[in-house]
């Protein structure tokens, strides 16, 4: 299934076209009388008088050949809600054959700034899919029209749009791929292909990690026949030396829970561990498509958590690049220790403004939270409610959790500065950021979001047809676009 979308001036065949067109919450339909022949809009009217006017959109079939699709505009509509009746708009046309669709945007009558932006941005985003490994695929067409002068998307906005789609669908992509076809020697590799988008990318293979000591990453994915990486992507948009915002993200390709295995049921999901990765990707390439006037950098930790004669034991002392010392008492709680040392590189390397985190890291936080919002932990009030504000403003929400010294002492370990896991019981999210809190070494504001029941979807929502969602790249453009542009 393909999307098109364009602008004209005028459409062919009235009579046999399939129009949208819109009407306030009470839909009230009189202004739309010149659009309408009198038989379509004594039809239409009829149906309305005995319809369940709770609802956004109805479709009418007025013949054989046309369907007229009306959708209501709530007062005081959020850029959010538009968005969702965007994609509203997808599922209830995403059937059949082929199929041609015209908005009258002159029908569009709100006060909302930029409503057909947002409208188109809904739809596009829902209709993604990923079919790349499927022999026979849908090769149905929707085309989307848009008639008359008013209301149209600016250039800018087209813009702005368009390179939230690719970041979001370039991060549903990457946590679709099979693990064996995204390992990390693949991943490291199509992330050096963003140099294209003018990102400064830097791959550092084993030997450099081993050189700098990133022993914690380097436990996680010696078990692997494939290699293990971090990758440091930077965008230089601002026209000062401005430090840069980083973004950090768990990229496990594939977790086996090593040693500490996982239950066989549903390990085929664990393919989308990198989701955290995935969407600091996602972000990087979206602020270079559209050339952000910001200074940022992207940092993820690439490895793959397996079972071998040469993996990572519990038990296992390993010396942290900060130089604090981690016992590994539970090899499936791997990704704290990936970011533990992307942290303190990330902190050393580019003494950034903040460090945002991603990562899949608990099955807690979806316990606690479920697939609502993604788990926030964060030693800066600031930074939080503007994480906060943005998720709220694109429907990616989160939830502040608390973080305490008093969790410490559940992750001290008798033979090293610090154990990988909790096992008193208990609190597993809060003391698993409690862990990651300790690699912040310089007080920089740091959050950290965990994903876990954020990233994947076996359902679908609003925006996304099920699957991979790439939660997290529309949060983070927010946040940047209204707090640092």
């Amino acid at each position: 299934m393909s999307i098109n979308i364009n602008y004209l001036k005028k459409i062919s065949n009235e009579s046999t076209s399939n129009l949208v067109l819109f009407s306030n919450e009470k839909f009230n339909v009189s202004g739309l009388k010149k659009y309408l022949s009198d038989s379509e809009y004594s039809y239409i009217n009829d149906l309305l008088k005995t319809s369940d006017l709770k609802k956004n959109l109805f479709i009418f079939e007025v013949n054989s050949k046309k369907k007229i699709v009306l959708i209501s505009i709530k007062n005081n509509s959020k850029s959010s809600d538009i968005e969702n009746l965007g994609g509203e708009f997808y599922g209830r046309i995403n059937y059949g054959k082929n199929s041609e669709y015209f908005i009258m945007s002159d029908s569009i009558s709100t006060k909302q700034d930029n409503f057909l932006g947002y409208f188109l941005h809904g739809l596009k985003l829902k209709s993604y899919e990923f079919n790349k490994y499927k022999s026979k695929k849908d090769s149905r067409i929707i085309s989307i029209s848009i008639i008359g002068n008013k209301n149209k998307p600016s250039d800018k906005n087209k813009i702005k749009f368009k390179a939230l789609e690719e970041g979001t669908f370039y991060a549903r992509d990457l946590v679709s791929e099979p693990g064996n076809i995204l390992h990390p020697d693949e991943y490291a590799k199509r992330l050096s292909s963003l140099r294209n988008h003018g990102l400064k990318v830097t791959i550092y293979d084993e030997k450099k990690l081993k050189k700098l000591g990133m022993n914690a990453l380097l436990g996680v994915g010696q078990g692997s026949i494939r290699g293990s990486y971090l990758v440091t992507m930077e965008w230089n948009g601002a026209k000062n030396n401005s430090k840069p915002l980083a973004f950090v993200g768990k990229g496990v390709c594939f977790d086996t829970g090593g040693y500490s295995l996982k239950p066989a049921k549903f390990m085929e999901d664990m393919t989308y561990d990198m989701a955290g990765s995935a969407t600091v990707v996602g972000l990087m390439k979206s602020i270079a498509l559209r050339k952000a006037k910001v200074n940022a950098v992207g940092v993820v930790g690439l490895v793959e958590n397996m079972v071998s004669g040469n993996a990572q034991r519990p038990g296992d002392i390993v010396k942290s690049y900060s130089g604090k010392t981690i016992e590994i008492l539970n090899t499936d709680a791997e990704g704290r220790l990936v970011l533990a040392d992307a942290l303190t590189f990330t902190e050393k390397k580019f003494k950034p403004k903040f460090i945002i985190d991603l990562a899949t890291l608990t099955g807690a936080i979806i316990v606690c939270l479920g697939s609502e919002y993604a788990g926030l932990f964060s030693n800066d009030d600031k930074l939080s409610k503007q994480i906060f504000d943005a998720g709220e403003k694109v429907e990616e929400k989160v939830w502040r959790m608390p973080l305490h010294k008093n969790y410490d002492k559940l992750m001290n370990s008798k033979n090293a500065d610090m154990q990988n896991i909790n096992y008193v019981g208990g609190a597993g999210s809060t003391t698993a950021a409690q862990f990651l809190q300790r690699f912040i070494l310089n007080k920089t504001p740091w959050a950290h979001l965990d994903i876990a029941g954020m990233a994947f979807s076996k359902y679908g929502g609003a925006l996304n047809s099920g699957g991979a969602t790439g939660f997290g790249v529309r949060l983070l453009n927010q946040l940047i676009e209204e707090n640092y542009e």
